[in-house]
């Protein structure tokens, strides 16, 4: 369900907003905010709800790891995109759940005309890094159309 309104937007956003995602504004286009569910000191696995304005998406990137890694997206709220290198885009939905393996370039975010939620999961390993590149061109985001879901 594509949500454009912020005020009905937060009554279906069970996990929060959060904060602006000031600390990673540089690897979005657009506004995104993140909400940390668990203490990365005492949980061995974090989790953070992360919340797409209408538009924004993150730059790709590539999560990088020795052993392990990757990242689980759970998609709560509003509608998105997910995309991996030389794959088409899929849409995200509500219950959506899309594991990324390390070493995959990919992008995640929201539609042009919907806020869109996620939990983040990233998954334990060694030696994991994010790797973020360059920018989603807003030729190729303008130039996306609905395909299947995962």
């Amino acid at each position: 369900m594509r949500v454009h309104n912020r005020e009905t937007f937060e009554s279906l956003n069970a996990f929060g907003f959060g904060q602006p995602n000031s600390a990673y504004a540089q690897y979005f286009s657009g506004n995104s905010y993140l909400n940390p569910l668990v203490d990365p000191q005492t949980c061995a696995v974090f989790l953070a709800n992360v919340t797409f304005e209408p538009g924004c998406r993150n730059n790709w990137h590539i999560h990088r790891a020795q052993t392990g890694g990757g990242q689980v997206l759970i998609c709560t709220a509003g509608e998105g995109w997910y995309q991996e290198e030389g794959k088409a885009a899929v849409s995200l939905l509500p219950g959506t759940v899309v594991a990324i393996p390390a070493g995959v370039k990919h992008w995640h975010g929201a539609k042009r005309d919907s806020w869109f939620a996620h939990i983040a999961v990233e998954i334990p390993g060694t030696q994991t890094a994010n790797e973020w590149l360059e920018p989603v061109s807003d030729a190729a985001y303008d130039a996306l159309e609905p395909h299947e879901s995962l």
